[in-house]
């Protein structure tokens, strides 16, 4: 008898419910563990031995739903008959996992109902463990492969089984944190109540005040918040089509070099960019020296502020424009652009015409990706921003502030989710549902075409400045690793790298990574490569479920799923903190928690890229490939995963760069097992040793660099069966015309 995948998930439910520990273990699975059941050691129980044995009958429903799925893995019997057991035996197992996981906690019941109900409860559970979350797992793919059979999802249960997967983690990882923490507008404080708690806090001055217009103080945090996301979007949007025309459309001999220096600020550690700025333009910076010296203008403060803030967020999160982008521009059909052009179109009109609004997807993505960066961004207003405040430092100083009004960061946090949402629409408006299709099953032969020169014009003249800013930023930063004593003694040294990356031979010829950054270098490269094919695998199969699949609430997963995005990463870290610390899920501390963070902070910039990268690919293909008896799982890896391999590089290099590279998340997150490279690099800033500091940031930048090299090399090129040839008129500014 052939058993299915039903089976070989109701198998996987039935080890984790009726062998495995349920529970996590202080000192991790162990062969002894296994052995513990007979030894009154109920922590390490199985659900089973934990129901029979000590008598905790909140298991029973578990059993239940596994023995009630049984029927149904079994591949005999009518189709309707299985899908009936599969539906409600994996839908009971995870329903009664849930509730017996939130209702009984480290002291009794954590409801007073149940209190009530049953009396005061004697007994006690911990977290959720591998059992558990084998069983969780099992559970979840009956229940999808029960409504397949039932005929949701067109009866195809990869679709199913994906949506489900999608949707359990955003529930986990995403809604119940996020929730967690915006369920805190609803606490009174000491001397309110809760409904003039609750208007005192959202109706603040501070957050909608208008006095900017009328005279010289600040507006409200949301209009400064507001203001800052759209001028950094749209700036940052340009800029990263600029970048991206001149690498795929020009004959610019650098073009390696230029696309370096466009990924170069997204490997940046915390405030390299920021103390760059300030060398340059600072009250005592170069820039401003050179002015009052030549000129006689004194500048003053202007770096810091609106200005400062905007200029270090366009530095930030052009990249990731650029890396969405890139692959939206080399996937627009030369062959539509030669048809334009032998209908007698010019070729500034085929480029307004044909080319950009094929690219419209990605802009608007691009566009919506870094508005919501721009509002959670927390590094560069904290530095820069002087008086000029955002969402984001706000809830910072409300979370760790003399108050600690978790309130007060909870409506703040709910407002900047309305504004992500609110450009989420509006994105969505102006894609429209139009088709960008460029890349059918038809071979296209056709060759670039070279930029109008007016476009081409344009993007030199606003990269090419850009690119040698930038060149001049990380050389003012990054010197500050090699100087004895930063901005006094400038005596040149390598001292800083020794004490940070020191190394010595034991009496016994053993290697000692005796410097004081190993340790969390290398945790950190672990946990970064963990957590970055799990981001882009993710994304990308989210990317797919969302353009290529038509279902009931396929609108509110894509909102769902930029939510970790939206919210800065201090409220994540908190949320993470409020809702892991304690039964059911006991990660905090763990390194779990941080690499579940890294996936679903940076889950978004895959998606984002994957959906621009899909609006290009006809469905045809897919067609083609289920027409000729492809399963929906081969058709998904041997047809479109080739065709989105620039969304891949982008989903793998972001995520690995970010894990490496951020703060704000992970900072409450991090313990003594566990510290990361950046909260390692914050507190020597915080000391005042900002040479090892930068030493550290100039290390890890190589790092990466290596990596995305690597990264590009191991997914390779999309081949589309165009012709290569080089095009025909370099640019001016690196040859001749």
């Amino acid at each position: 008898m052939f058993f299915g995948t039903s089976f070989f998930f109701w198998l996987i439910a039935a080890l984790g419910t009726l062998v495995l520990p349920w529970h996590m273990q202080q000192d991790g699975l162990t062969l002894a563990g296994l052995f513990a059941l007979g030894r009154g050691e109920a922590e390490a129980a199985s659900a089973l031995s934990q129901a029979a044995q000590f008598g905790r009958f909140w298991f029973w429903p578990v059993i239940a739903g596994l023995l009630l799925a049984l029927p149904g893995a079994l591949p005999s019997g009518d189709r309707a008959r299985r899908a009936r057991f599969l539906v409600w035996g994996g839908g009971l197992g995870l329903a009664a996992l849930m509730l017996q996981g939130l209702a009984v906690g480290i002291q009794g019941w954590n409801w007073p109902v149940l209190a009530r109900m049953f009396g005061e409860l004697e007994d006690r559970q911990f977290g959720i463990g591998l059992g558990g979350a084998m069983a969780f797992a099992g559970f979840l793919i009956l229940l999808t492969d029960g409504l397949a059979l039932r005929g949701y999802f067109k009866g195809d249960r990869f679709v199913s089984g994906a949506v489900g997967l999608l949707v359990a983690s955003i529930l986990v990882f995403t809604a119940w944190p996020v929730g967690t923490v915006l369920s805190e507008m609803f606490t009174p404080r000491a001397d309110l109540t809760l409904g003039a708690a609750m208007a005192e806090r959202l109706f603040d001055s501070k957050i909608w005040g208008l006095g900017c217009v009328t005279g010289r103080v600040n507006c409200g945090v949301f209009w400064n918040t507001l203001l800052l996301a759209t001028c950094t979007a749209t700036a940052a949007t340009i800029l990263g089509l600029c970048f991206a025309l001149i690498v795929t459309r020009s004959g610019f001999r650098a073009k390696k070099l230029l696309r370096l220096l466009t990924v170069l600020p997204i490997i940046t550690p915390p405030f390299v960019i920021g103390l760059g700025l300030i060398l340059i333009f600072g009250r005592s910076g170069v820039f401003n020296q050179i002015a009052e010296s030549v000129f006689g203008l004194e500048l003053g403060r202007w770096i810091y502020g609106f200005n400062g803030v905007m200029l270090a967020q366009v530095f930030s999160f052009t990249p990731i424009a650029f890396l969405v982008l890139i692959g939206v521009v080399e996937g627009v059909s030369p062959a539509m652009e030669e048809a334009s052009q032998t209908l007698r179109a010019s070729q500034m009109r085929t480029f307004r015409a044909v080319t950009l609004p094929l690219m419209l997807p990605g802009l608007a993505n691009a566009w919506l990706v870094v508005f919501v960066e721009s509002l959670a961004d927390f590094g560069n207003p904290i530095v820069l921003g002087g008086s000029f405040g955002v969402l984001s430092t706000e809830i910072f100083f409300a979370v760790v502030g003399a108050q600690q009004d978790f309130g007060r960061a909870a409506v703040l946090a709910a407002i900047m989710l309305v504004v992500a949402l609110t450009a989420f629409v509006i994105q969505r408006s102006v894609v429209g549902k139009r088709s960008y299709v460029s890349m059918t099953g038809k071979g296209d032969v056709g060759l670039p075409t070279r930029l109008p020169p007016p476009v081409r014009r344009v993007a030199f003249a606003v990269a090419i400045p850009w690119a040698i800013l930038t060149v001049v930023v990380y050389v003012m930063a990054l010197a500050g690793a090699f100087v004895r004593v930063w901005g006094r003694d400038w005596t040149p040294t390598f001292s800083h790298f020794e004490r940070a990356f020191a190394l010595e031979w034991s009496p016994a010829g053993a290697l000692i990574f005796s410097g004081g950054a190993w340790h969390s270098l290398f945790t950190t490269i672990q946990l970064a490569a963990i957590a970055a094919p799990i981001t882009a695998g993710l994304g990308l199969l989210a990317s797919w479920v969302l353009t290529r699949q038509r279902f009931a609430g396929r609108t509110a997963l894509e909102f769902a799923l930029m939510l970790t995005f939206a919210v800065p990463g201090t409220v994540i870290g908190v949320a993470y903190i409020l809702t892991y610390n304690l039964p059911p899920l006991e990660i905090t501390g763990t390194a779990v928690i941080l690499v579940a963070c890294f996936v679903f902070r940076n889950l978004p910039v895959g998606v984002r890229s994957g959906v621009a990268a899909m609006s290009q690919l006809d469905k045809s293909l897919d067609e083609a490939a289920v027409t000729l008896r492809a399963s929906t799982f081969r058709t998904l890896r041997t047809v479109v995963l080739p065709l989105l391999k620039p969304a891949i590089v982008t989903a793998l290099v972001y995520s690995f760069v970010r894990a490496m590279t951020t703060v704000s998340a992970v900072i409450f997150l991090v313990s003594a097992e566990y510290e990361m490279a950046t909260v390692f690099i914050i507190n020597r800033v915080i000391n005042g040793d900002y040479g090892l500091a930068i030493a550290y940031c100039a290390v890890l930048i190589v790092l990466m660099m290596a990596a995305i090299g690597l990264i590009n090399l191991l997914v390779g090129r999309r081949n589309l069966g165009r012709r290569a040839a080089a095009l025909p008129t370099p640019a001016p500014v690196g040859g001749r015309a």
